[in-house]
């Protein structure tokens, strides 16, 4: 009596399906990369819980008519850069809140980012919570 079956199983893996995959998910990750940060901009943005620091912040304003405050002292666009640096001299790591006014043109606050760049101070984009 022969009880051995007709049909054996082969004990080999066939590896083609596999690297299918394995390319399918190369060529995805490859042409998708680029499109997740093209240009992005480091800023510092505000966290959701609060942290009380020692330092001294300085923090500029700007309203839709285009006027500029720090801490609530009206300075003409001409005199920021030396009013940041006599009120941020001598600090650690001098860091600037940047509160513009919702409507306000982006050069303004470029213009404030700018001079932050170029004193080498930190700045905090403040945003209203949803």
């Amino acid at each position: 009596m022969n009880l051995r079956g007709r049909n054996k199983i082969s004990p080999e893996f066939s590896m083609s399906s596999m690297t299918d995959i394995v390319f399918l998910l190369l060529v995805f990750f490859l042409l998708t990369s680029p499109a997740i940060t093209p240009d992005a901009l480091d800023l510092i943005l505000p966290k959701a819980k609060g942290k009380s620091t020692n330092q001294q912040k300085a923090s500029v304003s700007i309203t839709k008519d285009g006027a500029f405050y720090i801490n609530k002292e009206r300075v003409s666009e001409y005199n920021i850069e030396k009013e940041l640096q006599t009120l941020l001299a001598g600090q650690d790591a001098p860091t600037i809140i940047l509160r513009a006014e919702e409507g306000v043109p982006i050069e303004q606050a470029v213009m404030v980012m700018d001079v932050a760049n170029r004193n080498n101070f930190k700045v905090v984009l403040a945003v209203r919570p949803n």
